[in-house]
């Protein structure tokens, strides 16, 4: 009776709060207007108060432009989470750009839609997407190309890391050193505590979203039970150059987000729930 209650009260809330924050941000990308991310920012803030979920941040974004953020990916709430912190932009599959609500929502925050099947469609998209670093937008990259169960970090895909080279194609200010590159710095998202107690690899589960899951009872489950930690761990930074190896660069972000998030795995921050 009282999950029932709370999804109702949460609905209630994230309904009319979600039309007024399209229709702003709306309004912010036909006008032009600066800061196109800090509606989402907002709105994913409220998402995460809504749903019960609560950010321990460990380590600080780099304050250097271009910045490619390579992630881990566990949920879709891994979106909000990241979103909440700083204004970003994010990659997504393409059969996403077609999703009910979902997808209109990506697109009002700017994301870049890639198909990471097609080598040339990739390389296209990945130009867009070092455009948009170029600009000195921060982009979320979640390089395993799926989502995992929450307990370990998939091999990661290198095709996009090469928006890096890309950003430096389309850079046009090279720091003031001469050199033209891309900070590229890992993120590790580990959902640790439900209801303060530690997650096991079972109950790591509910915070996960994989596969063919049906998004909406994921959404429902999440509401109805709230109280849930997450950890996001800023890793050390990689400065990218031309010349560098993407697939190498793709490999130590992979090293390091593992360790990371088995750190937080194993040694979950305290809960002030």
């Amino acid at each position: 009776m009282m999950a029932s209650i709370r999804a109702a009260t949460v609905l209630a809330i994230l309904l009319p709060a979600t039309l007024v924050a399209v229709g702003a941000q709306m309004i912010t990308l036909r006008l032009g207007v600066p800061g196109p991310g800090v509606v989402p920012a907002r709105w994913h803030r409220l998402v995460l108060r809504l749903l019960g979920i609560r950010i321990s941040i460990h380590g600080v974004p780099d304050a250097r432009r271009p910045l490619l953020i390579a992630s881990n990916h566990i949920s879709w709430t891994d979106i909000p989470v990241l979103g909440a912190i700083m204004p970003l932009g994010f990659v997504a599959k393409a059969d996403m750009a077609g999703w009910p609500v979902f997808g209109a929502l990506a697109k009002l925050q700017r994301t870049v839609f890639v198909e990471r099947d097609r080598a040339r469609t990739s390389a296209i998209q990945a130009g867009a997407l070092g455009e948009r670093l170029a600009t000195g937008e921060v982009m979320v990259l979640f390089a395993e190309g799926t989502t995992s169960d929450g307990n370990f970090v998939a091999p990661f895909k290198s095709t996009l890391f090469a928006a890096a080279q890309a950003a430096l194609d389309a850079q046009r200010d090279d720091g003031g050193d001469g050199v033209p590159h891309v900070t590229i710095q890992p993120v590790a998202v580990a959902y640790t505590r439900l209801h303060g107690m530690p997650m096991g690899r079972f109950h790591r589960r509910h915070a996960s979203w994989i596969g063919d899951a049906e998004l909406i009872p994921h959404l429902f489950a999440l509401i109805r039970e709230g109280g849930i930690d997450v950890e996001v761990h800023f890793g050390e930074p990689v400065r990218f150059e031309p010349g560098d190896d993407r697939k190498r660069v793709a490999r130590r972000m992979e090293a390091e987000i593992r360790a990371l998030m088995a750190q937080a795995l194993r040694r979950p921050g305290a809960s002030s729930r």
